[in-house]
């Protein structure tokens, strides 16, 4: 009796030029701008792409759909689906997209040692081509603001004056003389304040008038998203050392920095809980402090236990529930507004 065929494993049956999953993954990690991925990529569009790093667009476009909620005036129209829409683009692909290619323009020397397999210390795509799309974002992000400023009949351009900050803020924090990121604290909190302040802002100011108790109030959320900042320096601690930076796991060290992260993240959003209580919105108030509890356990979980090697992880974990807090507080005053 002959023996059974020997199963095969699927990569055994696959065609010899089919990617394998670990090459996908790479690849899928290039296009977003992740850590953990290659050189090597050919085609000019998506090493633009990859300059943008698509991955950070997600939480300024979140933004303005709580900008959107705290307004307290969305309704579900097929115009104000597409004014958000618009104002996502401006916030995440434009606005971010600029952001981050400044960022890394003026990153070149360190993440030739960080990340050597970056478009720009690779050497897959050229500085002046590089500057080109600096400026191409930039322009188009002014002109669709000031589109929106128009579209939403604003008298003052409100949305227009929020990019130009941001643009200007993105500028000091990547650029000498001030590049703001070479001190923990500023650097960090500039980067908070860009992720939840400025697209909350524009979405509130898109739908609604935007006011100085919702500025203040989204700045004092962004002491929280200075946590989240401050994860994103421990993939360059190394660099980050050797160049004279001086981010926070560099002056304090790991854990030190580490207890920082998520000390930030959870006594801001505290905060925020009792000043929803302060305006009667307690049921809200309640939900944010549930939200909260996750985000304990999982850094507990993962990182405290390494922040070097989990970053990625934690972020993946916890994050989710830090945005879907900044929602139910949107929500929370767009409903005392009403």
């Amino acid at each position: 009796m002959s023996n059974p065929p020997t199963p095969q494993s699927p990569t055994e049956n696959a065609p010899e030029n089919a990617p394998q999953p670990e090459a996908r993954g790479a690849k899928a990690r290039q296009l977003l701008g992740m850590k953990g991925a290659e050189a090597g990529e050919q085609n000019i569009w998506k090493i633009r792409l990859q300059l943008m790093k698509p991955i950070t667009w997600i939480p300024l476009i979140w933004g303005v759909v709580c900008g959107a909620a705290s307004s307290g005036s969305y309704t579900w129209t097929l115009e104000n689906v597409l004014m958000a829409a618009a104002c996502m683009l401006l916030s995440g692909p434009l606005m971010t997209g600029y952001t981050q290619t400044l960022n890394d323009f003026y990153d070149r020397e360190i993440d030739a040692i960080n990340e050597p397999y970056r478009p720009i210390p690779s050497g897959a795509i050229s500085v002046p081509q590089v500057v080109t799309q600096i400026l191409v974002l930039l322009i188009a992000g002014f002109a669709l603001a000031y589109g929106l400023d128009v579209w939403a009949q604003n008298e003052f351009p409100t949305i227009t004056t929020v990019a130009v900050v941001g643009a200007f803020l993105a500028y000091i924090y990547s650029a000498p003389p001030l590049k703001l990121k070479q001190n923990g604290w500023l650097g960090n909190y500039a980067l908070g304040a860009s992720y939840i302040t400025l697209p909350w802002c524009a979405g509130h100011a898109l739908f609604g008038e935007l006011n100085i108790t919702i500025v203040v109030l989204t700045m004092f959320y962004s002491l929280a998203g200075l946590g989240i900042a401050i994860v994103n320096d421990f993939k360059s601690v190394e660099g980050d050392r050797q160049l004279g930076l001086k981010s926070l796991p560099v002056m304090f060290g790991i854990m030190p920095a580490a207890w920082i992260c998520v000390l930030s993240i959870d006594i801001f959003q505290t905060g925020i809980a009792a000043y929803l209580v302060s305006i009667h919105q307690n049921l809200y108030a309640v939900l944010l402090m549930l939200l909260v509890i996750p985000q304990i356990t999982f850094q507990d979980m993962y990182f405290m236990r390494n922040p070097l090697e989990n970053d990625v992880k934690y972020q993946a974990s916890a994050q989710p529930f830090l945005v879907l807090g900044m929602l139910v507080t949107g929500l929370a005053i767009g409903q005392a507004a009403i």
